[in-house]
């Protein structure tokens, strides 16, 4: 059985995240301290408490999703869980999962995706973006509403999630005329997500430039665990090759059901998300319904145990 780990991003947060694993593990709590030692804040705190609107800024959610990830598979691994044939990320967790691959040490990642979070929120200012999910439509039937929206503006499809559940983002007015558009031809719903960073769309090209520059004299290994990128649903292993890859995805539309869909004809039959919730979980059992096909979430000290039981770990 060949295996990919899948490493969530933003969305996946919530006050309170890990708090079944932390009470289990100290590698938990000691990898979010790495963290707030880069950050200069105790992102510990910020995960447990909240408030939920200071977590949801951009620029502090990426640092507690990548940290939520790498704390997950440290532990994955610490409690003797083997290292997966392949790892991937939605977006943000592209970061996790090359962390996971010792692309990127822990420390740069942290500062990495801060620093990502803060360009593209500059790009695109509070109240200029706006991101929304239209559910029961067709990609192209999408793609056409969008482009009638734009009316001179951008409103793009940038997370094509699953079969029927596609993410478009935008300038605010275009996005709102996209909706309406979407509803017209037929799609079961068509609503605003509570986002104003209109990530993965082409107004993140300023975003990507400057991010650019900050990657080109970041230290990059080549990764141990083979990685593959919802970018262009690929494996990627060289060291420029990943700068212009993360570069790329910041102004990519994230094709997850790609993604998917050819790590199953690559022989991929076991998907493991590593990190809170079970978003891609569920986006994967969507998209490849195949009963060979195992999908599986690490939550809590529960869900691990039985995902070590399955691969035969103690």
């Amino acid at each position: 059985m060949s295996s990919a780990f899948v490493f969530p991003g933003q969305g996946s947060h919530s006050v309170g995240m890990l708090a079944g694993f932390a009470a289990a593990d100290p590698v938990v709590g000691e990898t979010f301290a790495e963290a707030s030692e880069v950050l200069g804040y105790d992102l510990w705190q910020l995960v447990s408490e909240g408030p939920l609107e200071a977590l949801s800024a951009t620029e502090r959610q990426q640092p507690a999703m990548l940290a939520a990830g790498v704390a997950t598979w440290r532990l994955w691994r610490k409690s003797g869980g083997a290292a997966p044939d392949l790892v991937c990320g939605h977006s943000l967790g592209e970061f996790s999962a090359l962390v996971a691959a010792q692309a990127l040490t822990f420390a740069d990642a942290v500062a990495l995706v801060r620093h990502r979070g803060e360009l593209m929120q500059q790009a695109v200012p509070v109240g200029v973006g706006g991101i929304a999910a239209v559910l029961g439509l067709e990609d192209e039937a999408i793609a056409a509403a969008c482009a009638e929206a734009a009316a001179g503006e951008v409103v793009e499809p940038v997370n094509f999630n699953s079969p029927g559940q596609v993410v478009i983002a935008g300038h605010a007015a275009a996005v709102n005329r996209a909706i309406e558009a979407c509803k017209a031809r037929g799609a079961k719903r068509a609503v605003l997500l509570p986002m104003s960073v209109p990530a993965h769309s082409s107004l993140m090209q300023p975003a990507a430039l400057r991010f650019g520059e900050r990657l080109a004299s970041l230290a990059i290994c080549a990764p141990q665990i083979p990685f593959w990128s919802p970018v262009d649903a690929a494996p990627h292993a060289g060291v420029e090759e990943l700068r212009a890859l993360l570069q790329r995805q910041l102004a990519s539309p994230v094709r997850w059901s790609d993604l998917v869909r050819a790590l199953a004809a690559a022989g991929v039959t076991r998907f493991v998300e590593c990190g809170p919730g079970k978003v891609l979980t569920s986006l994967n059992r969507r998209i490849e319904r195949r009963p060979e096909i195992q999908c599986a979430a690490l939550e809590d000290p529960a869900t691990l145990a039985a995902a070590l039981a399955s691969t035969g770990a103690t």
